[in-house]
């Protein structure tokens, strides 16, 4: 399995984090809380792309998913090994297939079971796994086992298709939204159609939607360029297809 070079491209988003950097079953992570009450037993596992927690944009995402009434979770997935920001501006320089190999979505699943063991010890019954890109592979991996409650990916990357798709149909009771978009090697046009074939029309009782975002490219939920038109056109409406998928299953 590969990543393709728009999996390290993509623009740095300017803000501040709000949320703060704790320890969840012995995984670094960082937590956005709402500032109003929200569900103590409910969740928002996000998990990111290769930039993991060394991303601003992921942080900032976070916390506007906070901002909608979910306390979010973000584990680092790397163990503190995620690419460097800087990378967005010299993707060339990164070394994919020599990272990936060091860092398989085995580890990402283990260190997600870690987090979710030490938030149900806490009273957390129901959790939403949002993945982007890399992500995605370990919120498919979760869904596979009924171990979350609703998945959303944007961009998936490292899906076999049509395997993954037939798996999650077959396997998972977990109702499944996927935010694509119009140039995505990762998850392109032929796989997005296998998806509504496998999974749409009612097919998948627990539920299945997709979003399409023309004009946009792989990453373009989490590092899109929001001078573009089109592509802050996607990043928001993805942004608001997750939130409106997470009320209504989570």
């Amino acid at each position: 399995m590969s990543l393709c070079s728009h999996c390290v491209s993509g623009v740095r988003h300017e803000g501040t984090p709000e949320g703060q950097f704790t320890q969840v079953g012995g995984i670094e992570s960082y937590i956005a809380t709402p500032s109003v009450e929200y569900p103590k037993d409910k969740v928002v596992l996000f998990l990111t792309d290769v930039f993991g927690l060394k991303l601003q944009n992921n942080l900032l995402l976070a916390d506007d998913y906070a901002r909608n009434g979910f306390k979010v979770v973000v584990p680092d997935l790397f163990d503190g090994d995620a690419l460097p920001e800087d990378a967005l501006s010299t993707p060339g320089k990164v070394d994919l297939p020599t990272w990936l190999g060091k860092h398989g979505a085995e580890r990402a699943v283990e260190i997600s079971r870690k987090v979710l063991s030490a938030l149900k010890a806490e009273g957390v019954t129901k959790v939403g796994a949002i993945g982007f890109c890399y992500g995605a592979r370990p919120a498919f991996d979760l869904a596979f086992g009924n171990e979350v409650q609703a998945v959303a990916v944007s961009h998936p990357s490292l899906l076999q298709v049509p395997a993954d798709l037939e798996k999650y149909a077959s396997q998972s009771k977990a109702p499944l939204l996927i935010n694509s978009c119009e140039v995505d090697g990762m998850f392109p046009k032929e796989a997005q159609e296998k998806a509504d074939e496998i999974l749409g029309g009612g097919k998948f009782a627990p539920g299945y939607e997709r979003t399409y975002w023309e004009g946009c490219q792989h990453g373009f939920a989490v590092r899109g360029d929001m001078s573009d038109p089109k592509v802050k056109a996607g990043k928001e409406g993805a942004f608001k297809a997750t939130v409106d998928f997470l009320i209504k299953n989570l």
